[in-house]
């Protein structure tokens, strides 16, 4: 229960201040800029990566929980739960911006495509592929315990934010998209952000099996059960 608690407490942070930013940025006409938001998002994870990774693994993220269970590196019986867990957390976040900003802000923080549908699944697909295989390469088991982990995973959050948010938000988590498109009312697009960041990491997967010796992704990886 700590585990989940964890992971509900640590999406709530993330959406909220990621998404926050987003909302402020619009409301005070750019005061926090594109690069701001950028920051934003890889500051919280950064954050929450040493304040909750030894809790739950602090994944955030029902890809990347879902790319740890693909690893075997996370029981697949414990998925349904941190994904539950990590919607919750998201919607609360977005319902909390809902009531704060509802007169100045419309989008809540959507993630939507500026060009084609087609482009934007391939960038966040891309974009969860880079994502995942770092953190699949800095973690133990399914939990992001080593010292500069949240650094490196905070930093290509920000770095992925800064060059392809413009073009399709950059969400690389269906979490921290589906609260602000529930919230808004605005599911345009939705299915695109639900299933190109899984499809990521699954791909991620491969290319840490391809690229690392040892017991990168596999039943030698598994995490002992909490």
């Amino acid at each position: 229960m700590r585990a989940l608690a964890a992971e509900l407490l640590g999406t709530f942070f993330l959406v909220f201040a990621g998404t926050g930013a987003i909302v402020i940025d619009e409301v005070h006409r750019g005061a926090v800029s594109h690069v701001g938001v950028a920051l934003t998002f890889g500051l919280v994870v950064l954050a929450l990566v040493y304040a909750l990774g030894e809790a739950s693994g602090a994944h955030l993220n029902p890809a990347v929980t879902f790319g740890f269970w693909a690893a075997g590196r996370f029981p697949g019986r414990r998925v349904p739960a941190y994904v539950v867990s990590q919607c919750a957390g998201a919607l609360l976040a977005s319902g909390l911006l809902r009531l704060l900003f509802l007169a100045d802000a419309t989008t809540l923080g959507a993630t939507r495509p500026a060009g084609p549908a087609w482009q934007s699944f391939v960038l966040e697909a891309v974009l969860t592929l880079f994502l995942m295989f770092v953190i699949l390469s800095v973690s133990t088991g399914a939990k992001e315990k080593g010292v500069m982990a949240g650094v490196a995973v905070g930093a290509v959050i920000g770095l992925e934010a800064l060059f392809a948010g413009p073009v399709c938000g950059a969400s690389m988590n269906p979490a921290r998209s589906l609260a602000p498109a529930v919230a808004a009312l605005d599911l345009n697009h939705l299915w695109l952000y639900l299933t190109a960041p899984p499809l990521g990491a699954g791909l991620a997967v491969l290319a840490c099996r391809g690229v690392h010796e040892g017991p990168c992704c596999g039943p030698t990886a598994k995490e002992k059960p909490a």
